[in-house]
């Protein structure tokens, strides 16, 4: 994982004493990018990866792993990765922001449509509503609401969709999720920017949340 700081510190010093407004992310290779305000801290790798993956030390994860980046930054006094999917308990609730670049796999590949990508985050944005009604009844999944959901104009040889929708998981209270998901003109990558807080969160923080959210950019090459 990179944190981009080079751009921030500049910023710094352009401003003085203020100190940088945003911290700038890139992933490994450079192709995905965004940016969250300076007070938002980035979450400690490990335990992003136990709450991601579970099980960080078995084989299939280590597999995984390998075609998969993460991280995450949280707007808490006190972040923690276990507020990715339920935040913190009442007012004191803050945008959590979590970022994917996963490399796909040949078959992968041959199957990736728009509701792939919608269902990137691994929240099932896009499912039968037969197959969801089972699915919630047999999983902590509950409460889905759309809504917004509108594919992204193509640029550049990308595919992307962007969603907004409510979930209640695992228990917990209802939240809010902001998901954006871009496919590599090449097909092989799938980049997503997932945002949760809770509904009047994301009300109260919104210019903050869509800042994010456009700052998001993607700019795989065409493989030769």
């Amino acid at each position: 994982m990179e944190t981009v700081v080079g751009a921030a510190v500049a910023a710094s010093l352009l401003s003085g004493c203020a100190g940088p407004q945003y911290t700038y992310v890139r992933d490994d290779s450079g192709g995905t990018y965004f940016k969250v305000p300076a007070s938002w801290r980035q979450i400690d790798q490990k335990s992003l990866d136990k709450e991601v993956f579970g099980d960080t030390e078995s084989a299939t994860t280590q597999v995984v792993k390998q075609l998969v980046w993460t991280t995450a930054f949280d707007a808490h006094a006190d972040p923690s990765a276990g507020h990715l999917l339920q935040g913190s308990p009442g007012a004191e609730d803050q945008p959590f922001v979590f970022a994917k670049v996963e490399k796909l796999t040949e078959d992968a590949q041959n199957a990736v449509s728009l509701n792939e990508l919608r269902n990137s985050s691994g929240l099932y944005v896009v499912v039968p509503e037969e197959t969801r009604q089972k699915m919630e009844e047999a999983t902590a999944y509950k409460g889905f609401e759309l809504l917004a959901d509108e594919v992204l104009p193509v640029a550049d040889g990308l595919r992307g969709v962007h969603s907004v929708f409510n979930y209640r998981l695992l228990g917990g209270p209802v939240q809010t999720f902001d998901e954006t998901a871009y496919l590599s003109a090449d097909g092989t990558t799938v980049s997503t920017l997932l945002i949760r807080c809770s509904p009047a969160c994301y009300r109260q923080r919104a210019a903050e949340i869509d800042t994010v959210v456009k700052s998001f950019k993607v700019k795989h090459l065409i493989n030769p």
